[in-house]
């Protein structure tokens, strides 16, 4: 018993802790800011007691770069913003990741910290699952019964559980790969597998085709045993999909809405969609009207209303409430375009530019040692999939938490 508290001690003084707390308290919503909060107050006490945030320079400038193109973006959108209050609140909200972001370049200088949250961030995605696969046995979960199509585990009420699983799988995979081999890779792509088909998001489901080809690309080494270790993905795919097409109501019915896309025209499409098309055609209206620096960064639900036709499905049922339509365009071009316009655009190409450029020329080692966030990032930021609001106080605060730990890893120096 001591030795079991002395390891929980051990953990919470752990200078990782504050940021990994981030992710573990995702599936509760905004408390996961008392991870952003403990960073920044742990990123003063360490600066106050001498401690140099500089020892991380070449990841804290790579970060304060890439910041500076995402919330750049924003405050140019702010100026002349459909709704000023909720956009220049909302820049003030960006500026919390700079502490977040310099905290984990002060911190995680060395690989073995860098490995210990790898580990860290699978152990919560094992949690996760192990929640949904009670779930999905039983009906129940910690945070309550499972209702309507989705499967959500820990995540109660919240559909951000595919998404969320899926993005950061990489981790999962990672730690298993480097703990147990080939089958341990194997064993955590059917443990992660189940949860993320059930939890009904079909972007989730594409992100994590996404994670498995990278892996089987990673582990191939050839083209020809590429190919092959993707043909026995795909019978496997085919395989679990069949299973719970049989025995999943959930997944059936998302199944049966995909279909829906196969026949009946642009109607089935959209329906197939939920109402997708609808959302990108006023986006399209919406950054014809303001091309230069878009409608005001989380300005498109109340800009929605007068781009869309009188009876738009999301204008009447009002998804988001106060007389506004839909929340958000659904994917992060479109999003970028209608909140922050061509400028933000600009901005946004720019700082991708910049990250491939620190990515080449961090060297071969540098690069496999980043490999689970590049993959996280990668197919978080995939254009051809839909998506959740990147300046979301949620969903943008997992992507800041991302960049922050892929410039602090990517410059990691042992010698240095």
């Amino acid at each position: 018993m001591p030795s079991v508290v002395a390891a929980i001690w051990a953990a919470l003084r752990s200078p990782l802790m504050p940021f990994w707390l981030v992710v573990e308290l995702l599936p509760f919503g905004r408390s996961a800011e008392l991870g952003t909060l403990w960073c920044l107050v742990g990123l003063a006490w360490r600066c106050r007691h001498g401690a140099a945030v500089w020892s991380g320079r070449r990841g804290a400038i790579l970060l304060l770069v890439l910041l500076a193109a995402y919330v750049g973006a924003a405050l140019l959108s702010a100026f002349d913003a459909v709704a000023p209050a909720k956009s220049w609140s909302s820049v003030a909200g960006l500026l919390r990741y700079v502490p977040l972001g310099l905290y984990a370049c002060l911190v995680i200088r060395r690989t073995d910290r860098l490995r210990a949250l790898y580990v860290g961030v699978a152990a919560v995605l094992v949690l996760w699952a192990l929640a949904a696969w009670v779930q999905m046995l039983t009906g129940w979960s910690p945070r309550g019964a499972a209702t309507g199509v989705y499967l959500t585990g820990l995540f109660g009420d919240d559909l951000k559980f595919g998404p969320a699983l899926a993005v950061l799988s990489p981790f999962a995979l990672w730690a298993a790969r480097m703990r147990w081999g080939w089958r341990g890779l194997l064993a955590a792509f059917l443990l992660l597998l189940g949860p993320v088909l059930l939890a009904g998001s079909r972007s989730a489901w594409l992100c994590y085709v996404l994670v498995a080809l990278a892996f089987a690309w990673r582990e191939a080494g050839t083209k020809r045993r590429f190919f092959g270790t993707c043909a026995a993905g795909a019978v496997l795919l085919v395989l679990a999909g069949g299973v719970a097409w049989t025995l999943s109501a959930r997944f059936d019915a998302r199944i049966q809405r995909t279909l829906d896309g196969l026949h009946g025209g642009e109607q089935g499409l959209n329906t197939a969609l939920t109402g997708r098309l609808d959302i990108w055609q006023v986006s399209a209206r919406m950054i014809a009207a303001h091309p230069f620096n878009g409608v005001g960064v989380r300005g498109f639900r109340y800009a929605y209303p007068h781009y869309a036709p009188a009876n738009d499905h999301f204008v009447v049922v009002d998804p988001c409430g106060a007389g506004q339509g839909a929340c958000h365009p659904h994917q992060w071009v479109l999003e970028v375009l209608a909140d922050t316009g061509a400028a933000g655009l600009l901005l946004w190409l720019a700082g991708l530019a910049w990250a491939l450029r620190a990515w080449r020329r961090a060297g071969r080692v540098a690069r496999a040692q980043a490999f689970p966030t590049t993959l996280a990032l990668g197919v978080m930021l995939f254009p051809l999939n839909s998506h959740l609001a990147f300046y979301s106080a949620w969903w943008g605060l997992l992507f800041a938490w991302l960049l922050a730990l892929w410039c602090a890893g990517l410059e990691i120096r042992d010698d240095a």
